[in-house]
């Protein structure tokens, strides 16, 4: 019994470490916080400096680019396939970035960034619009509106391995009875801003590939 219950325990260890080891393969990723766009002619359309996607331009709710990180970071930690790093530690090497380099080149900046925190993957945003609701979930003057993007790069090369766009105001069922499907996932209720968001990039992040396909894309 002593023997069999000392075979079981170097078993354990065993299986511990090989999944320790599993978990360390998972490659790193760094999330940056969303960068906004600034135009002189704030009735144009703004224009992503990455895909060269048309969004309509509105208001930004203040913090919201700290609060659309958070979410992405919450769901790519959730989905476990990489290991992210904490926001803080992004953060603080962001902050100490150059700002005017990350308007001028975001994307050469960004991986550099991601080279510093020696981050295999980088999630860069750009947010267009963050318009709160103006009412209840029941009922609303004024919906929900959002517009933002993500690119995500692979470090090594600064090859663009992903992307995702979310750009939306939520409509009622009286305006578009095609969105009935999406009425009804979301409880049938007017969404805050930051609800909304969290559902569009539930769906953007469905098309997702996995590590494995994003190391091995030429």
């Amino acid at each position: 019994m002593r023997r069999f219950l000392s075979l079981l325990f170097i078993s354990g260890m065993l299986l511990s470490g090989s999944l320790e080891v599993e978990a360390e393969t998972n490659p790193t990723l760094a999330i940056l916080p969303f960068l906004i766009e600034r135009v002189d002619d704030p009735s144009r359309g703004a224009v992503c400096p990455v895909c060269g996607r048309m969004y309509k331009r509105g208001n930004i709710q203040s913090g919201s680019q700290h609060t659309l990180a958070q979410l992405l970071q919450q769901k790519m930690e959730a989905m476990g396939t990489f290991k992210v790093f904490p926001l803080e530690k992004v953060e603080d090497v962001f902050s100490k970035a150059d700002k005017g380099q990350f308007e001028l080149r975001p994307t050469r900046s960004a991986i550099q960034l991601a080279k510093e925190l020696n981050a295999d993957f980088v999630f860069v945003g750009f947010l267009f619009r963050f318009e709160e609701r103006v009412g209840s979930r029941v009922g609303v003057e004024k919906p929900a509106s959002v517009g933002f993007d993500i690119h995500l790069f692979r470090v090594r090369d600064g090859k663009r391995v992903w992307e995702g766009k979310v750009d939306e105001t939520q409509q009622a069922l009286s305006e578009n009875l095609l969105n009935i499907g999406s009425f009804v996932r979301r409880g049938a209720t007017w969404l805050k801003a930051e609800e909304l968001s969290s559902a569009d990039m539930d769906a953007i992040l469905k098309r997702l590939p996995s590590p494995k396909e994003l190391e091995e894309m030429s």
